[in-house]
């Protein structure tokens, strides 16, 4: 616009001068203008800059209203983006707020499984056999007949002889076939002769005897079978059940024990 305001005032210097110099001129050339053409040169000298000057303002008045609507439409696509981050920012925080109750929820379950499976645990030891070793012996029983024999020989131990001879022959009565059968007959003939009642206990070791002549605590249960009966004053019995031991299991612990209880005998 500048550019076309100069054009046009240079083109009215040009003609103003062109006029004096013809004012000015030799007079063989004065006629060629005069002082309505000067005039007229003027006039549509200035309507040329005068519609410059209003295309010009045309121009930049299109070109501002072009720059404002760029610069609404780039305000626009600014608020735009700016809502979208927004609520790119509230989606994420959903996102991390459903992940960590999801997380919650995961251990939550994982906590109630491993209670649920403990408690299956607890519910099949107690139902399940359980192997057990007894005089070198490994045989498999139920947990409530281990629990039963277990209190019996914990009573024996405290000294509570009744109740360990409670504990026992319940449990020979419960299970019959029991594979504890053989060391709760011996327990059970030593608790009843800390209870002093001798003639149970020979019953029990004498069981104990016929029943597993090989049981490593065969020849106990009959030196004690000769203690009972010598409590009894029988010692010609006790000398008989000593000569049976001697017999039956002469390399034993017990029948050296024997051998000196004999010679107290005599």
């Amino acid at each position: 616009m500048r550019r076309i305001a100069g054009s046009a005032k240079g083109a009215l210097a040009a003609a103003l001068i062109a006029l004096v110099a013809g004012t000015y001129a030799p007079p063989a050339r004065a006629g060629i203008f005069d002082d309505d053409e000067a005039r007229r040169a003027i006039l549509d000298l200035r309507k040329q800059l005068e519609q410059s000057n209003e295309q010009a303002r045309a121009r930049q008045a299109e070109q501002m209203t072009t720059m404002s609507a760029q610069l609404d439409q780039l305000k626009r696509s600014l608020l735009d983006l700016n809502t979208r981050i927004d609520q790119q920012r509230d989606d994420n925080a959903k996102l991390r707020g459903q992940i960590e109750q999801l997380t919650r929820d995961v251990a939550e379950l994982q906590r109630k499984q491993t209670d649920v499976q403990q408690g299956i645990d607890e519910r099949l030891r107690k139902v399940e056999p359980q192997k057990v070793t007894i005089d070198d012996r490994e045989f498999s029983v139920d947990p409530e007949e281990k629990r039963q024999y277990d209190d019996a020989l914990g009573s024996f131990r405290k000294g509570e002889f009744d109740r360990a001879t409670v504990g026992f022959a319940g449990l020979l009565k419960r299970f019959p076939g029991t594979g504890y059968r053989d060391s709760a007959l011996f327990w059970l003939g030593n608790a009843q002769y800390g209870l002093r009642a001798y003639k149970e206990a020979i019953a029990s070791f004498r069981n104990l005897v016929a029943a597993s002549p090989d049981s490593p605590r065969a020849p106990e249960a009959l030196l004690a079978i000769a203690n009972c009966q010598a409590e009894l004053k029988d010692t010609k019995a006790a000398r008989r059940t000593i000569d049976e031991l001697l017999k039956s299991y002469p390399k034993s612990e017990a029948a050296q024990a024997g051998r000196e209880r004999l010679a107290s005998l005599k």
